[in-house]
């Protein structure tokens, strides 16, 4: 005798809503889209530029208008929300082993935060704003 075997019943779209786990990591993945339009964004600033001067500044004036303004603010939010969840996550990706240790957690996210800083800075240094 065989029985039909139990199938849940997952809802496409708000599957997500269960768990905060699955909460956060849909929200890590719903920033890569405002990421994808700040890299279109970045990309259309390039062909402007490369087009003149006149074509640039209408580029520039057109960031300067309130709701431009805002969706850099949103994208920079996203961004290091982004960032932050991937840095914590690094230690499960890209465990360090040395001899028969593993190194902890904290050592390995704080070593990605460090990188992090010290290349914001760098680059900062640079452009000659610090």
């Amino acid at each position: 005798m065989s029985r039909r075997p139990y199938v849940r019943v997952v809802p496409r779209t708000t599957w997500f809503f269960r768990h905060p786990r699955y909460m956060r990591y849909m929200a890590r993945e719903v920033t890569c889209i405002f990421i994808g339009i700040y890299s279109v964004m970045l990309l259309v600033g390039l062909v402007r530029l490369s087009q003149g001067s006149a074509q640039y500044e209408g580029f520039l004036a057109a960031l300067r208008q309130p709701g431009s303004v805002l969706f850099h603010l949103l994208a920079l939010a996203f961004s290091l929300y982004n960032t932050f969840t991937w840095f914590n996550v690094a230690p499960k990706a890209l465990p360090v082993q040395v001899g028969d240790e593993h190194w902890p957690d904290s050592v390995v996210a704080g070593g990605h935060y460090v990188v992090w800083v010290g290349l914001s800075l760098f680059i900062l240094f640079w452009a000659g704003v610090l």
